[in-house]
């Protein structure tokens, strides 16, 4: 059969490497984070295929690909703190914990929030500190961020992010409606911002616009 055969070989060799993913340690840490451990326990065959899956609260892990793209852009050092909105299956968290100091992951839906906490805490990430709360007003109480993340689209970057960011900063998002999103890349100081492509997230979704989240 070869041994391409292997799921993760197939996604770094042709989902990630053969589209432009040149980042050694970005490929190392997706390599080494089991994503099936990440997707719903009747999808686990699905897990390393370049799509997105659903998770609870209509919320979905992002495909592979998508995930070594933001990571790769963003740019992370050893020494970094990382906020990441939206934590969904807490995936793009435990990469991001393979390539930087600190990851600071923020959801707003309890339920997913916990499944993520018990997930990473099995599996050893213990460099990953988990909060509820209303992504688009970042996570002030462990600011400054040396990069933001985010798995969900806002029409426009929220200005608690910006305010938020180290001074050479970078944040790395989806922009835009349902339609015509565009992953984007902004600095603090506001030069060299950089357009990935097209993209479709789940919405960004603050307190305003449906009310607080419920305690677990």
């Amino acid at each position: 059969m070869g041994r391409h055969t292997d799921p993760v070989e197939q996604m770094l060799r042709y989902h990630l490497r053969d589209r432009g993913i040149i980042d050694e340690r970005v490929l190392r840490a997706m390599a080494q984070v089991p994503r099936e451990e990440f997707v719903p326990s009747s999808l686990r065959a699905e897990a390393y295929a370049d799509h997105p899956l659903p998770l609870a609260q209509g919320q979905t892990i992002s495909q592979p690909f998508i995930v070594a793209l933001t990571l790769q852009a963003a740019a992370l050092e050893p020494s970094d703190t990382v906020l990441d909105v939206g934590t969904g299956s807490g995936y793009a968290a435990a990469v991001a914990s393979l390539l930087a100091e600190t990851v600071v992951t923020i959801e707003r839906f309890d339920s997913l929030a916990q499944s993520a906490e018990e997930t990473l805490q099995r599996l050893g990430y213990s460099n990953v500190l988990s909060v509820v709360g209303d992504g688009s007003r970042g996570c002030p109480e462990h600011a400054p961020y040396d990069a933001i993340v985010s798995a969900a689209a806002a029409e426009n970057v929220p200005d608690a992010w910006r305010t938020q960011l180290a001074p050479r900063g970078r944040i790395v998002a989806p922009v835009g409606g349902t339609w015509g999103q565009r992953l984007r890349v902004l600095r603090a100081d506001g030069s060299k911002e950089k357009d990935l492509g097209g993209v479709r997230f789940v919405p960004l979704i603050s307190d305003e616009s449906v009310g607080p989240p419920h305690d677990a």
